[in-house]
């Protein structure tokens, strides 16, 4: 099962990745992954550090730190920890399907990628990061 598909900002605000994506020909897929609580004290959700002066997410930052704690993670090591929640309609059979697969980006074809497997065709599906399309040259 599952975890809950975030609707609201606030619960946005608990995720550290969310995406949908076209899966050409026929398929889509939704993947959104929580924020975990510090494994140290329990309490704060780990998170990217903020900037003491403007407050925004340090999006770049090597670590996860709990607000709580300061306790500190790797950023690779904890997120490897995640688990991805993920909605898809396959590519070639159009089955609609729910999977939990770990968070973990693979290099395929030079791009990071969730990969996991249609349950019901076996069909490999990336989830891959947002390309940006090239402009036609206009002669």
């Amino acid at each position: 099962m599952l975890e809950k598909k975030p609707e609201t900002d606030a619960e946005i605000e608990k995720l550290v990745y969310y995406t949908q994506r076209k899966i050409r020909p026929n398929g889509h897929a939704a993947a959104w992954v929580y924020r975990q609580k510090c494994p140290k004290c329990g309490k704060g959700l780990m998170g990217k550090p903020r900037d003491e002066k403007t407050g925004k997410v340090k999006i770049r930052s090597p670590d996860y730190i709990c607000p709580d704690c300061g306790h500190a993670v790797e950023k690779k090591a904890y997120e490897e920890s995640l688990t991805a929640n993920v909605e898809y309609i396959c590519p070639k059979c159009r089955y609609k399907g729910e999977i939990g697969i770990p968070f973990k980006r693979k290099k395929v074809q030079g791009m990071d990628a969730l990969k996991f497997s249609c349950e019901k065709c076996g069909e490999t599906i990336l989830i891959t990061k947002k390309m940006k399309e090239k402009k036609e040259d206009s002669d």
